[in-house]
């Protein structure tokens, strides 16, 4: 049996109870519905993700349902929240699970890493482990502290409104009193590389341009899209996967 939780830890989940945002997939336990949240938010601010991962569990809600839906289909539905192979190996892990059930090592579901693996198991099934993102990772970093499972979702919270990148908001931040990081201020984190030009826009355009029913020239971008699964190419016509 674990012992009292340390005054940081207890702060923390403190502050969680009054601040914890209201976001729908804290709101079950299901490990489908967990996977297509965190798939969603691998690449994606969590404002633009709700609306989507309300209307994708409306229409596939279970992983039963996704796994008889079509590749095409999928990809259409994904249209905006980008990374569109994220769509693909969701699909791919719903089938996985409809075949097989869920595996003990969620890691051996496609495109599922680690983090994921370990976001999913928490807060789905239990599991005594603490799913470490970059918002996770910057304040165990700044107060180095081993917070356990239980503190994940606050821990999100934290990192995402006080324990900020460059400039921490101290002054409203529960662990304030027992961090050795209080007040410093941090450099610009790099930028990601600029999409407006990118070879990612170029694949964009041409996955739009597929599912719209036309045919892009632009055959670099194709043949990297037909290497991830999103498009196929018969006789030099692009199409959505069946």
């Amino acid at each position: 049996m674990r012992g009292p939780r340390p005054p940081l830890e207890r702060a923390l989940l403190s502050w969680f109870k009054s601040a914890a945002r209201d976001l729908p997939w804290r709101q079950t336990r299901d490990p489908y519905a967990i996977l297509v949240s965190e798939v969603m938010l691998q690449q994606t601010q969590v404002e633009r993700v709700i609306l989507r991962y309300l209307r994708w569990l409306e229409r596939w809600p279970t992983a039963e349902a996704l796994a008889g839906a079509s590749a095409a289909d999928v990809i259409l539905e994904w249209q905006g929240l980008g990374y569109n192979r994220r769509a693909v190996n969701l699909h791919r892990a719903a089938r996985t699970v409809a075949e097989r059930g869920w595996p003990d090592d969620l890691t051996q579901l496609p495109g599922v890493g680690p983090y994921t693996a370990a976001a999913v198991g928490n807060f789905a099934f239990g599991h005594d482990v603490l799913p470490v993102d970059t918002n996770v990772a910057r304040i165990l970093e700044r107060t180095g502290e081993r917070f356990g499972s239980p503190c994940a979702q606050a821990l999100f919270d934290l990192g995402a409104t006080v324990c900020l990148a460059r400039i921490p908001r101290c002054g409203v931040c529960p662990l304030a009193d027992g961090c050795p990081s209080r007040g410093s201020r941090y450099e610009p984190l790099r930028k990601q590389s600029r999409f407006e030009g990118s070879f990612r826009q170029r694949r964009a355009a041409a996955l739009r341009a597929v599912a719209a029913g036309e045919q892009p020239d632009d055959g670099e971008a194709l043949a990297a899209l037909a290497r991830d699964g999103l498009v196929t190419l018969r006789e030099g016509a692009a199409a959505l996967p069946g």
